[in-house]
C-alpha cells in the first residue's frame, strides 16, 4: 500500500467541526503546553442538533434473498450509503449496494490475497475503496472497485491494532484489546497496565511508539479470572489524530499522531453502581453470549456455564460501572459515547453522548432498541440490529436534523 494511496485515503477522511461551545463550559490554554482545555461543571442538558431518523432507509439481513449475517464486529459507510460489513463467524466482508437491496461478498476465509482470517479493523476511506487489517494473517490490504489494489505485511506480534489513519498516511495504532486475558494483568506496578499509541510506515514498515495511556486493571482479587464490568482505556481516531477515553473517567483527550496533546474535554459524573435489580437483564445478555460461544456443549454444562459467569457479576453487585462503552469517531471528527450497558452485548446501549472535534457537547442521541450503531458518516447511520430470536440484520437511518422530523419514508 503506497503512502500516497494512504495520504488520499486520510484526505477523504478529513472534514471540519464545530467551533462554539454550550453550556457552562470554561475554556483555557494550559501554561506554555498549549493544551487546549474544555471543562464542563457537570453534566452539560443540550437539545442535540441531529437525530436519528425515525424509520430506516434500509434494512438487509432479515429478507429474502439477504445475505445471512451471523455476528456483525465492524462496518463502515461509502458516501453513497452502501456498506461493508465484516462478519466474526463467518470470516467474509461483504458489501451492500446503496439501497441494500444487493449484495456482494468481498472477500471471503482463507489465506490467499484477497482472503481474510480474523479482521480487527476495517476502514472505507473512499467510495468503493476498503480497508481491512487482518490480526490472525498479519497484513493490511487495500481494496479498490472490488480488487486488490494493494497488500502488506502487518506483524502480529506487536500486539497492537490499526486504529485509524493518519495525517501523513500512515496508520495509527494501539494496544489491541485481545491483550486482556487474565495473565495480561499481572506483573506490573499501579491499578493499570499501560497500552501504546504508535504510528507505523506501511512502506518502510518502520514503528514507533509515540505515547502510553492507561489501559486495563488489574481483576479484583474476589473475581479470580474476569472482571464483567471492568473500566479500560480506548484509542479511536478522529480527524487523524488519536482520541483516548478511560470509561471510568469523564474526561476525552485528543492527540496528534506524533503523541502531542492537542486538547482535553472534561465535565463532572457520578458512576452508577451495579444493582441486583439489573441482574435480570444482564443474565438474559449473558445467556444469549454464552450461547453464541459455545454453541455445541451439553445443555448441563451450558447451564453450569452461565452459573459461573452470572456468580462473578453477583460478586461485582454494590461495584462503580463504567460511565459509557466503547467509544467510536464519525467522518465529522466527532466522538460517540454509548450509554454503558453490563451484560456483553452492545445493543440497546442508547443514548450515544456526543462530543464535536473542538470539544463542543453536543448532546445525547437515542436510537432505537436493540440497534447498535457501527459509524457514521455525512447523512447516513450504519448500525446492526438483533431481533429476538438472536437474528443480526444491517440498518441504515438517515441523520436528520432536528427541524426536518419527521424523517424519510423506508427505501425498502
Amino acid at each position: 500500500m503506497t503512502s500516497r494511496v494512504l495520504m488520499l485515503a486520510a484526505a477523504l477522511a478529513a472534514c471540519g467541526g464545530d467551533t462554539g461551545l454550550t453550556g457552562d463550559a470554561q475554556v483555557r490554554m494550559r501554561d506554555s503546553a498549549g493544551v487546549r482545555i474544555v471543562e464542563y461543571a457537570g453534566v452539560p442538558e443540550v437539545e442535540p442538533p441531529f437525530a436519528l431518523a425515525a424509520e430506516p432507509l434500509y434494512r438487509h439481513g432479515a429478507n429474502p434473498g439477504d445475505y445471512e449475517f451471523e455476528q456483525i464486529n465492524f462496518g463502515r459507510l461509502f458516501p453513497d450509503g452502501g456498506a461493508v460489513l465484516s462478519d466474526e463467524w463467518s470470516s467474509e466482508l461483504v458489501v451492500l449496494n446503496p439501497d441494500g437491496t444487493t449484495h456482494e461478498v468481498l472477500a471471503g476465509r482463507g489465506e490467499g490475497p484477497g482472503e481474510v482470517g480474523f479482521v480487527d479493523a476495517l476502514f472505507a476511506p473512499g467510495q468503493d475503496s476498503v480497508l481491512v487489517a487482518d490480526r490472525r494473517l498479519g497484513r493490511v490490504t487495500l481494496f479498490a472497485g472490488r480488487s486488490i489494489a494493494r497488500a502488506a505485511e502487518f506483524h502480529r506480534s506487536i500486539g497492537l491494532r490499526v486504529a485509524g489513519i493518519g495525517s501523513s498516511g500512515e496508520l495509527l495504532l494501539a494496544t489491541s484489546v485481545l491483550f486482556t486475558a487474565p495473565s495480561f494483568r499481572t506483573g506490573f506496578e499501579g491499578d493499570w497496565r499501560l497500552g501504546h499509541m504508535a504510528r507505523f510506515e506501511v512502506e518502510t514498515a518502520a514503528l514507533d511508539t509515540v505515547a502510553s495511556y492507561d489501559f486495563v486493571t488489574r481483576i479484583p482479587p474476589e473475581l479470580e479470572w474476569w472482571d464483567p464490568i471492568e473500566a479500560m482505556g480506548q484509542v479511536v481516531v478522529a480527524n487523524r489524530q488519536f482520541v483516548y477515553t478511560r470509561s471510568d473517567r469523564p474526561e476525552v483527550t485528543w492527540r496528534l499522531p506524533d503523541g502531542t496533546v492537542t486538547q482535553i474535554v472534561r465535565w463532572r459524573a457520578e458512576p452508577t453502581h451495579l444493582t441486583t435489580e439489573l441482574m435480570q437483564s444482564v443474565e438474559a445478555a449473558q445467556r444469549r453470549r454464552t450461547r453464541a460461544e459455545y454453541r455445541s456443549v451439553p445443555e448441563s454444562r451450558f447451564e453450569e456455564i452461565l452459573e459461573e459467569d452470572m456468580a462473578t457479576y453477583h460478586a461485582s453487585v454494590g461495584r462503580p460501572m463504567p460511565l459509557f462503552g466503547s467509544p467510536f469517531a464519525d467522518a465529522e471528527g466527532r466522538v460517540w459515547l454509548p450509554s454503558y450497558r453490563p451484560g456483553g452485548f452492545t445493543e440497546g446501549a442508547s443514548p450515544y453522548t456526543v462530543i464535536s472535534p473542538h470539544g463542543e457537547w453536543l448532546g445525547r442521541i437515542a436510537a432505537p432498541p436493540g440497534f447498535r450503531i457501527l459509524d457514521v458518516t455525512g447523512e447516513f447511520v450504519l448500525g446492526v440490529f438483533r431481533d429476538e430470536m438472536d437474528v443480526e440484520s444491517v440498518v441504515v437511518h438517515a441523520l436528520v436534523e432536528r427541524s426536518s422530523i419527521p424523517a424519510q419514508p423506508s427505501r425498502r
